[in-house]
């Protein structure tokens, strides 16, 4: 029989929806798993939002104020999908309180904030997860086992791209996203972020890069009231966009290859087209998100005119098993979060990590914080280590 362990979450926009729900089909996928997570509470500063998440999904209360949560002896493991400023002080706060973190990337404004709250779970002995999905997908996984193999040779240089239109409307309302102080970054923390995972995660540490960064939707309107997601604001009194739309960055790797990473949230006709192209000296593998359960693999003695076989990943590949009982069966995006909840609550289970960490999070971030400096100083920079 598992064991009730309190969860709270900690701002409840989409991504909070997420979490919740990732929770409560947790013991669905996991039966195994000896911990079966409870609701106890939601915390959201927006008026009413905090009771009716309450009242859909069943947490046993709803607050306002996030430091009641901190407090709460009830809940175990918390949450924190709260704006990117939040990060750092919730974060830091809720580690020291003795609370298990499961933390939205990229956690924080700048490496310093993950690492301030990598320090302060460190310090405090709780399991720390963070939410790089798309490491996730079985056929990631997959990719990352057929590199290690040397099943591709040896590598020797990947594309990872990011596009999306989220952004692409020039009357999208001037949110937190687009303001230093509230978002720090722009399309470097929200989607450059993952690639820089997805990078590490397949070919190790990234050592140095040159970046360019652009804006271009350069004013937007401001909301009249409150706004989720990524709504509309026509008629708003315009206001400057302060983060960058788009990067494109030039990567060497600790192992010698090297790598071209491009994300951009304004790139009309692209709908979440993510993916990677890792280049051996006997083969390739290719991966699109929109494709999720797929691989395009070449691999073999041809060198010239090789073939690229498409593979269908099944219960052999990463944590497939728990979700379709066959290879070409169908996962989506919420099924990642899903994984990522249980290799939280394992985590939290057996003392040991699974899945991303705040170590996973400093790393990216670290990256992120080179690429801005490169945009700035046009040239190449050094990625540090610690």
């Amino acid at each position: 029989m598992s064991e009730p362990l309190g969860v709270a979450v900690v701002g409840f926009g989409w991504m909070g929806r997420v979490h919740t729900q990732a929770y409560a089909r947790v013991p669905h996928h996991f039966p195994q798993l000896p911990l079966r997570p409870e609701l106890i509470t939601v915390a959201e500063e927006v008026p009413g939002r905090a009771e009716q998440a309450a009242g859909q999904y069943g947490f046993a209360s709803a607050v306002r104020d996030w430091r009641e949560v901190a407090a709460d002896p009830r809940v175990a493991a918390v949450s924190i999908t709260a704006p990117n400023f939040l990060h750092r002080e919730i974060g830091v706060a809720m580690a020291g309180a003795g609370k298990h973190l499961w933390i939205e990337k990229p956690v924080g404004l700048t490496a310093d904030d993950a690492r301030a709250v990598a320090d302060a779970v460190a310090k405090a002995g709780v399991q720390g997860a963070v939410g790089f999905n798309y490491r996730n997908a079985p056929a990631v996984e997959a990719a990352r086992d057929l590199i290690a193999a040397g099943d591709i040779g040896v590598v020797t240089h990947v594309r990872v791209r990011l596009f999306s239109d989220y952004a692409a409307h020039p009357d999208s309302a001037l949110t937190w996203r687009y303001e230093r102080k509230r978002g720090g970054s722009g399309v470097l923390g929200d989607l450059a972020s993952h690639g820089a995972d997805l990078a590490r995660f397949l070919l190790g540490e990234i050592t140095s890069l040159t970046a360019d960064t652009a804006v271009f939707v350069p004013e937007r309107a401001r909301p009249a009231g409150t706004t989720a997601g990524h709504t509309l604001a026509t008629g708003g009194e315009p206001g400057p966009v302060e983060n960058e739309d788009y990067v494109g960055c030039l990567l060497r790797f600790a192992s010698g290859a090297r790598g071209v990473l491009e994300a951009c949230r304004v790139s009309v006709g692209e709908q979440n087209a993510y993916g990677f192209e890792v280049h051996g000296t006997r083969g390739a593998v290719f991966w699109d998100f929109r494709r999720m359960n797929e691989l395009a693999v070449s691999r073999g003695t041809g060198y010239q005119d090789q073939p690229v076989s498409t593979v269908y990943v099944g219960p052999g590949a990463g944590e497939f098993g728990a979700f379709q009982p066959g290879a070409a069966n169908a996962m989506g995006y919420d099924d990642l979060k899903v994984i990522e909840a249980y290799r939280f609550l394992r985590s939290i289970a057996e003392g040991t990590p699974y899945g991303a960490t705040l170590t996973d999070a400093v790393r990216s971030a670290a990256v992120l914080d080179a690429m801005a400096r490169s945009a700035e100083s046009g040239t190449w920079v050094d990625v540090p280590t610690a």
